[in-house]
């Protein structure tokens, strides 16, 4: 006679089984199973909720084209692994990388992000998704102080980079000098957390001016809370020439996105600081960068985690140079490229993060009722010409579509047209190239 287990039966298997395991690997798989199963109950939840409503329909049509607006949750045990050196930029290659999901969570709906305001930067700077590294190995893009190891979650072959937890221990990774303007983002993994977890276990990113392992004599810091009995806020703090001149916590409950592999998104505007975490901004402070002041580099630090147990990754590290107010450009130069506009590997699917750029597009053409646009649509050279050229023009046309599905543009405001490879804006030798050469340019007409 075969016996039906409860759900809370269940789980309390698996967890008597997590514990019994005897290496490590075997540790992060189980943790990557029982991970997959609450967030596949997430997903459900979150499609019920929304499935009557009808902007998220018509968003869904052009985010996954013939799917009546059903969309099939991912495994968040098994995301699809990012493109080698940089290829998860928009117009991506066609037939040599294996996926471009921006992250491991389940999928949010699309109406929210089409509020979403974050502009990535426009000229990448420096990517990492350590597919070049092996398993065990500190990769070979960064320096740490401390040691650490590339692993895999569960059954992916995503590869993330282990944090290990304590004082004045940091991980830099070794990005070009930082300018005026640009943008970070980078996901996060976590294992390990529950109940228990201390209310001051935090990731820490850091902009600063000493190149190594101190802090400097400039910095601007965020601290992101990992707690799970309490909301704890979001904490930023600077210093100026060696004083503190700001210190404040905003209040947040981020206790169920750490959860569930949070995409994390910076933009750094000469001294004005803003971040958010998936599609909602937390902060924005308009003077926490020291004015003047050089912080050229990027450091991650880990704290006030335990040993062992509670563990937290990190990986798609993008930097980019750019992430300024699009509009104006457009309307004072009559002309903007980007590379902030993502989609799925080969096809004409549209990342929903990428809303916070056509999201500005839209505001132009609602501003100012005489400008017609062309959407122009390009690729690097990887994958056959005419594939490339095909895939250029449906990827104009995607955007096109979301203009006037999600934001009821005009449809006879806009054109499109396709440059596939032709017009490349540097080499396409080099991962940094291609990433330049993946773009969607608007024209005014």
């Amino acid at each position: 006679m075969k016996m039906l287990l409860s759900p809370k039966s269940i789980l309390l298997v698996l967890a008597l089984t997590f514990f019994s395991l005897p290496t490590n690997a075997q540790f992060l798989k189980k943790l990557g199973k029982r991970a997959q199963k609450a967030a596949e109950r997430t997903v459900e939840r979150r499609v019920d909720q929304e499935a009557s409503k009808k902007t998220d329909q018509a968003l869904d049509s052009i985010l996954e084209p013939g799917q009546k607006g059903q969309q099939t949750p991912p495994n968040p045990d098994n995301p699809s692994p990012q493109n080698q050196g940089g290829q998860n930029d928009g117009m991506g290659s066609t037939g040599n990388d294996s996926g471009n999901e921006s992250g491991a969570s389940g999928p949010k709906t699309i109406q929210v992000y089409s509020k979403f305001d974050y502009v990535p930067g426009d000229k990448p700077m420096f990517y990492d998704d350590f597919a070049n590294d092996f398993i065990g190995d500190f990769p070979s893009k960064w320096n740490t102080n401390a040691g650490g190891e590339i692993v895999t979650l569960g059954d992916s072959s995503q590869k993330w980079l282990g944090l290990k937890s304590g004082y004045n221990i940091y991980y830099i990774p070794n990005a070009p000098q930082l300018p005026e303007d640009y943008t970070i983002e980078f996901d996060i993994a976590t294992v390990g957390l529950d109940r228990n977890t201390s209310s001051t276990s935090r990731m820490v990113v850091m902009l600063s001016d000493d190149g190594k392992f101190g802090d400097g004599q400039n910095f601007a810091i965020v601290e992101l809370p990992f707690c799970q009995y309490s909301p704890i806020g979001v904490t930023v703090r600077n210093r100026v020439n060696g004083k503190q001149e700001i210190r404040s916590t905003v209040k947040a409950d981020l206790r169920e996105e750490v959860l569930d592999y949070p995409h994390i998104s910076i933009a750094v505007n000469k001294q004005r600081f803003r971040l958010w975490v998936n599609e909602v901004k937390y902060i924005d402070v308009p003077q926490l960068v020291a004015n003047g002041a050089v912080l050229n580099t990027i450091k991650f630090h880990a704290n006030n985690f335990k040993d062992g147990k509670e563990l937290v990754f990190i990986s798609n590290l993008k930097v980019a140079e750019g992430g300024v107010d699009l509009r104006r450009k457009l309307i004072a130069e009559g002309k903007i490229s980007t590379n902030g506009i993502l989609f799925d590997s080969g096809s004409a699917n549209i990342k929903p993060e990428s809303m916070g750029i056509i999201r500005q597009i839209y505001q132009v053409l609602q501003q100012d009722s005489s400008i017609n646009l062309k959407i122009v649509g390009h690729t690097d050279s990887d994958g056959a010409d005419d594939t490339n050229m095909k895939l250029s023009k449906s990827r104009a046309e995607a955007v096109k579509n979301a203009l006037v599905s999600v934001y009821g543009v005009d449809g006879g405001r806009l054109s499109t047209d396709g440059k596939g490879e032709l017009e490349p804006v540097t080499e396409n030798s080099s991962p940094e190239g291609k990433a330049q050469n993946r773009r969607v340019e608007f024209i005014k007409q």
